[in-house]
């Protein structure tokens, strides 16, 4: 392997291990509902605190994009989970809803950093027969730090809250070392003299540039197909416990293996559109998927049976499953003067329906039960479908070759 091979693939390990560390508090606090519950809160009061990170995210997603266009990916990576792991370790010692919510936003604002820059790395040191692989091992992080949150969370929450924190602190702390030492920016393009860096969300003459349109409807297919992952992940430990009287930390195992298993099917979504030149077809096919297993889900837990548990794990494994493709294709479509803004659009997107999912949810299941719940949730991958502009793409690639010719 060359030099130049070696190096863009630790930078990837390393970017994979940093966005890990960010996931595993950002998006695994779910399995500390239990924990939430024994010191007297109720599931919507627990529900917004694991909103929390996401709320904060919201707020510097488009920043730390653009910081990483200006200034780099190491030192937007570092930066900000560094900061991140500062503030997990203080939100240990605090006591109090709002305090404790106060950390874990400010937390999640702080860690937003992993999702531009890591980003960028991608596509800034891997060609675009190689990108979609790639990309899917980068958001693998997601769900395996899902998975590392479903294995440690429930029995450091057993102990103890601040445990926990002290736990997800440290994590993103070591993982920012790790940065400083492994990654290193890539090389960037010289910008055309015709762009001046203008924004691909900017309509020409004749109307909006057909990877404007491209870009929104990607943008608002991936929010939507957020709300599945999102109900999933909140509210699997709680229904295996609440509904099939699973223990909490057998429960959470088993959830930390269908992360995993949701990890290797973002890699072979990434392998898939590499394959065939395409990342909208791969994630409608997905987003169809998706729909389906959730109504199945929905009918099990109607009628209590047994296989919901399976379909429960098999949803926790597609609904991950679009992230990687979605993130490749904005990238992609905004070019390299515009990615990390760009990502830091897409991110604010789903971000925004991650937070409100799990109250929300938690509402409706309070009034309505999981059967209808999760029959609700089925329809938003199936509008998603319907968004994913798989044509949009064919005709930009289209015009992008025509204009190389």
């Amino acid at each position: 392997m060359s030099d130049a091979n070696w190096r863009r693939w630790v930078v990837l390990v390393a970017g994979m291990v940093a966005m890990t560390a960010g996931c595993t508090f950002q998006y695994g606090l779910a399995y500390l509902i239990p924990a939430f519950r024994a010191e007297g809160l109720s599931l919507e009061q627990a529900g917004l605190l694991v909103a929390c990170p996401t709320a904060g995210l919201l707020l510097t997603l488009v920043a730390w994009g653009a910081a990483a266009d200006r200034w780099g990916e190491r030192l937007v990576l570092g930066t900000g989970l560094a900061l991140a792991g500062v503030i997990l370790l203080a939100g240990s010692m605090v006591h109090g809803l709002g305090a404790l919510g106060l950390c874990l936003a400010l937390a999640g604002a702080a860690g937003a950093s992993v999702y531009a820059a890591s980003g960028r790395l991608i596509l800034g040191w891997f060609p675009a027969g190689q990108r979609g692989l790639a990309m899917g091992i980068r958001q693998s992080a997601q769900p395996l730090g899902v998975a590392v949150a479903a294995l440690v969370l429930p029995v450091a929450g057993a102990v103890s809250r601040p445990a926990a924190l002290l736990f997800l602190g440290s994590f993103c702390l070591a993982a920012a070392l790790l940065v400083a030492v492994a990654v290193r920016d890539p090389a960037r393009p010289p910008r055309p003299a015709h762009s001046s860096g203008s924004s691909p969300y900017r309509g020409g003459q004749g109307g909006p540039v057909p990877a404007s349109r491209v870009l929104w409807r990607i943008h608002a297919a991936s929010a939507l197909l957020v709300v599945p992952q999102f109900a999933v992940a909140t509210f699997a430990l709680v229904f295996l416990v609440d509904a099939h009287g699973l223990a909490p930390a057998a429960a959470g195992r088993e959830l930390a293996v269908a992360q995993a298993c949701g990890a290797a099917s973002r890699l072979a979504a990434g392998a898939w559109s590499d394959r065939v030149g395409s990342r909208m077809r791969p994630m409608r096919q997905l987003a169809l998927a998706t729909a389906l297993i959730i109504g199945v889900l929905a009918a099990g837990a109607a009628v209590r049976s047994p296989w919901a548990v399976g379909a429960l794990l098999a949803a926790v494994v597609l609904a991950v499953s679009t992230n990687g493709l979605s993130f490749t294709a904005v990238a992609e479509h905004a070019g390299p003067s515009w990615a990390g803004r760009a990502l830091g659009i897409q991110n604010t997107g789903q971000n925004a329906f991650a937070a409100a999912t799990p109250p929300a949810l938690a509402a409706v299941i309070g009034v309505a039960g999981y059967p209808a719940t999760f029959g609700l949730v089925a329809l938003f991958p199936l509008a998603a479908a319907a968004l994913v502009p798989v044509g949009g793409e064919r005709r930009v690639r289209a015009a992008a070759a025509l204009a190389r010719r």
